[in-house]
C-alpha cells in the first residue's frame, strides 16, 4: 500500500490491527512494526486460549464480509498454506445482515438499463439470501417464469479494492520482518485472492460457468445448474431460473435416497475432473440443492476450475499411485507436472508415506480422498513442486463433496466412484482409439515435414548459387588458450629483443666508439641497461602469471 492509501484509508488500518490484536497477534504486529507501535495506543490485547488458526479464521470474521470471502479463495492454495489452516478456513462463514432493496435497486436497474416493473411481471423485495458481495431476490419474468436474481451489493467494489490493498500491504510486510512465514510466500497468496476476488465480482464469468457446465453435462436428468437469462444478467446482475428444493445442509433424507443422491453428485463431480476438465469447485452441503423430481442442482458456480488433458491424466496417475500406496511413484508424477527435478525426493517421500498412511488406510474405512491431497499438495508446495491452481482447486472440491456425501450416506466411499473412471482413462490413453490418435498426430507432424523440406533445401541451393551462404562457427571454452598464446608471443618476442640488444651492445663497446662513459663507449652502456631492465620485466611476468599459462 502507497503511504497516501495508507492513511487515506487509516480508520480500515486500525480496524485490522486492533482485530488481529485482540485475536492474540500483538507480537505479529510487533514485528510488522517494531519501531513505532503507533497501533499499541488503541488496541486492547487479551490472552487468546484458542488454536492459532481459530484465531486467524476468528479474525477474518470479526473484518467482515470481504476478509471472510479472501480467506474462502485463500482456501483454494493447500500447496502454499498449511493444511491445518485449510480445513479452518474451510468453516469461513459467508452470510451477512441484508442492505434494504432501496439500497439494491439502483445497482439492478442501472444493470438492467431499466426500471424493475419494466423488466420483471413481480419482484419480491424480500432478501432470500443475503451474502458478503451480493442478495438474491426472488422474480417472475413478463411470461410468468419464476427466476432468481443475484444482485451485487453497492460500493461493494471500493471496499473490495480498499482491503484488497491492505491484505497486500499486510502480506508483504510480514514476509519482509517475519523468517519464519516466508517459505508460505504470503505476497503470493495475496495475489491470488486478488485475482479471485476480482473474477468473483464479475457475474457474467459465473453465468458462463453454469452455462458450460449445461452443455458439458452427459447426465442431465440426474445433474444440473440453473438457467441463466444472459439477455437481463451482467457484470453486478446475475438473473436465472428459480430452483425449488431442499438445500442438502437443511434437511434430512431416507437411507436409500441419500446413498442414491451422494453416488449421483459424488458421480457427476468426478467425471467433471477426470472426463471433461471443467468441474464446480465449492460443491459444499449449501451449493447442493436436491430437487423435489430427485434430481441435483449445482448452485454458485463463481470458482471452477479448468483441467487439460495433460493435467487429467496426470491426476489419474496421482490417485492410483496413492490408492497402490506408492509414495515413490506420487513423488515422481509430482515432480513431473511441477516441471522440477531440484526438490529433495527422498524427504518427500517420507512426507507422503505419512500422509497415505493416515487418509488412505484401508484398515480406517472409507478412504479420505479430499484430504489426502490437500496434505500432498502441501507437501509438494513446501518442498519446491509448484503445481497448478487448477489441482489445489480439485482437493477443495473433492473433500466438499466428500463432506456432503457423507451427510447423505454416511457410508459413502469416493473411490468406489473414482477407480472406474480411472480405469476408463486408462483404456482412453492405452487403447487401440488412443495408439491410432498419437499415431495420427505423429504422421502429421512427419507430414508437415515433409511439406516443408523441399523448400528449405531449395533456399539453401539458392543461396549457395547467389554466394550468399555462410557457416557460422562459435569457439566456445577457448578464452584461456588464446591468452596463453598472445602472452607467450610477446615473450618470444621481447627475448629476440633483449639478445639483439645485448649482441650489438656487447659490438659497440669492443669499437671504442665516441662519446664514452665510465671508459666504455655510451651506446653499449645504454644498451646493456635496457636489455636488462626488458629481462627483469620477462621474469616478472613469468612470476606474476605462473610458467605454464
Amino acid at each position: 500500500m502507497k503511504p497516501l492509501g495508507f492513511y487515506h484509508n487509516a480508520v480500515r488500518v486500525k480496524e485490522v490491527f486492533a482485530v488481529l490484536a485482540r485475536q492474540g497477534f500483538a507480537g505479529l504486529l510487533g514485528q510488522i512494526d517494531p519501531k513505532g507501535r503507533w497501533w499499541s495506543r488503541w488496541v486492547p490485547r487479551t490472552a487468546a486460549r484458542r488454536t492459532l488458526w481459530e484465531r486467524v479464521r476468528l479474525s477474518l470474521e470479526e473484518l467482515g464480509p470481504t476478509f471472510v470471502k479472501m480467506g474462502q479463495l485463500m482456501g483454494s492454495r493447500p500447496d502454499m498454506l498449511p493444511h491445518g489452516l485449510i480445513l479452518e478456513l474451510r468453516k469461513l462463514q459467508n452470510a451477512v445482515s441484508p442492505l434494504p432493496f432501496s439500497e439494491m435497486r439502483p445497482v439492478l436497474e442501472g444493470e438492467l438499463g431499466a426500471g424493475v416493473a419494466e423488466v420483471f411481471g413481480s419482484f419480491d423485495e424480500t432478501c432470500v439470501a443475503s451474502a458478503s458481495l451480493a442478495q438474491v431476490y426472488f422474480a417472475t419474468l413478463k411470461d410468468g417464469r419464476e427466476v432468481a436474481v443475484k444482485v451485487q451489493r453497492p460500493q461493494v467494489q471500493r471496499q473490495v479494492q480498499t482491503d484488497l490493498e491492505l491484505l497486500a500491504w499486510l502480506a508483504g510486510q510480514v514476509h519482509q520482518r517475519v523468517p519464519l512465514l516466508r517459505p508460505y510466500d504470503l505476497p503470493g497468496v495475496a495475489a491470488e485472492v486478488r485475482e479471485g476476488m476480482l473474477r468473483e465480482l464479475d457475474y457474467e464469468h459465473e453465468a458462463r460457468n453454469q452455462r458450460y457446465f449445461n452443455t458439458l453435462n452427459p447426465h442431465p436428468e440426474k445433474v444440473f445448474a440453473p438457467e441463466v437469462f444472459g439477455g437481463l444478467s451482467g457484470r453486478r446482475v446475475l438473473v436465472m431460473e428459480r430452483v425449488r428444493g431442499r438445500v442438502v445442509a437443511d434437511s434430512v433424507f431416507s437411507p436409500e435416497e441419500g446413498r442414491r443422491l451422494a453416488a449421483a453428485g459424488a458421480s457427476s463431480l468426478v467425471h467433471q475432473i477426470l472426463i471433461t476438465g471443467f468441474f464446480h469447485a465449492d460443491p459444499h452441503e449449501g451449493n447442493v440443492v436436491v430437487m423435489d423430481d430427485g434430481r441435483i442442482c449445482f448452485l454458485d458456480w463463481g470458482m471452477a476450475g479448468n483441467l487439460t488433458r495433460r493435467m487429467r491424466h496426470g491426476l489419474a496417475d496421482l490417485l492410483l499411485a496413492a490408492v497402490n500406496q506408492d509414495p515413490e511413484r506420487v513423488v515422481q508424477v509430482a515432480m513431473d507436472l511441477g516441471g522440477t527435478g531440484r526438490a529433495d525426493a527422498r524427504a518427500m517421500e517420507r512426507d507422503v508415506t505419512l500422509a497415505l498412511r493416515e487418509h488412505f488406510n484401508t484398515a480406517i474405512g472409507h478412504m479420505e480422498i479430499g484430504r489426502a491431497m490437500l496434505k500432498l499438495l502441501f507437501i509438494f508446495g513446501r518442498n519446491g513442486v509448484p503445481l497448478s491452481r487448477d489441482y489445489s482447486l480439485v482437493a477443495k472440491a473433492v473433500l466438499a463433496i466428500e463432506e456432503t456425501a457423507w451427510k447423505l450416506d454416511p457410508t459413502f466411499d469416493l473411490k468406489d466412484d473414482v477407480r472406474p473412471v480411472l480405469l476408463q482413462l486408462q483404456r482412453e490413453r492405452t487403447g487401440p482409439l488412443a495408439l491410432a490418435r498419437e499415431g495420427r498426430a505423429v504422421a502429421r507432424s512427419f507430414l508437415g515435414t515433409l511439406r516443408e523440406l523441399p523448400g528449405e533445401i531449395s533456399q539453401i541451393v539458392r543461396r549457395v548459387q547467389q554466394d550468399d551462404l555462410t557457416i557460422k562457427f562459435e569457439h566456445k571454452g577457448l578464452e584461456e588458450l588464446d591468452d596463453a598464446v598472445s602472452r607467450a608471443s610477446s615473450r618470444i618476442t621481447l627475448g629476440v629483443i633483449i639478445a639483439a640488444l645485448i649482441v650489438s651492445s656487447s659490438l659497440i663497446i669492443t669499437t671504442h666508439v665516441e662519446p664514452f662513459l665510465l671508459g666504455y663507449p655510451a651506446l653499449g652502456i645504454i644498451g646493456y641497461v635496457l636489455s636488462a631492465l626488458l629481462g627483469l620485466y620477462v621474469i616478472w611476468d613469468i612470476v606474476r602469471h605462473g610458467r605454464h599459462r
